[in-house]
């Protein structure tokens, strides 16, 4: 990836108040793989005190939109058309890992997938899938 295509995407990123509420950060850049994590905040909790499904759906969602911006030319961005997650596991740990990444990529439609693990003391469970279709959006 060139330094523009990763600036722009920490640009983007760092525009997301979503995620600075989340206090997520990205890990990683690289081209149709993006890696965001974020700790479970007590904010993030459900009612037994895991991470909530909706920040599960967020950290996938936006990995997996990153993975597709990341194969894009830059006179574009990125929405999601539709996306699924299948919730695997309760989020319990100290933190979510969600790992994005491009199925096919495509002028018209990129199909993506993403995984979110849940971290404790360095030890990854899986606790979700999600597979959708993003589509690029000249700017």
């Amino acid at each position: 990836m060139s330094p523009e295509a990763i600036q722009r995407i920490q640009d983007s990123f760092a525009a997301q108040s979503m995620m600075a509420t989340l206090g997520a950060s990205l890990e990683a850049v690289g081209s149709g793989d993006i890696r965001i994590s974020a700790p479970i905040l007590p904010g993030a909790r459900q009612q037994q005190g895991f991470g909530h499904a909706a920040l599960t759906f967020a950290l996938g969602d936006t990995a997996a939109g990153y993975a597709a911006l990341s194969v894009l030319p830059l006179d574009n961005e990125v929405v999601t058309a539709e996306i699924k997650i299948n919730l695997l596991a309760p989020a319990r740990g100290d933190r979510l890992l969600a790992i994005g990444k491009v199925v096919k990529p495509g002028k018209r439609l990129c199909v993506v997938t993403s995984e979110v693990f849940a971290e404790t003391d360095g030890t990854r469970k899986l606790i979700a899938v999600l597979q959708g279709t993003m589509v690029p959006v000249p700017i």
